[in-house]
């Protein structure tokens, strides 16, 4: 058995939820697809570093990597 992922509009939708009941053919709809949780705390790293000032502007990181 094969998976696939498609993104249709809501029109596009309708379509597809009526050709896969016609042709009885199981399916399943997942509305959110919630990040997985080492980047959510990532993310959440990246936040605190910079509320605590650990952050270069563009400016600075071109600079700098320019040095090496």
């Amino acid at each position: 058995m094969e998976t696939y992922l498609v993104h249709p509009d809501k029109i596009q939708e309708k379509a597809l939820k009526a050709f896969l009941k016609a042709l009885e053919v199981p399916y399943e709809i997942k509305k959110d697809n919630p990040l997985p949780a080492h980047v959510v705390s990532g993310i959440k790293q990246g936040k605190e570093d910079i509320k605590a000032g650990k952050s270069l502007s563009l400016e600075e990181f071109k600079e700098k990597i320019s040095a090496i």
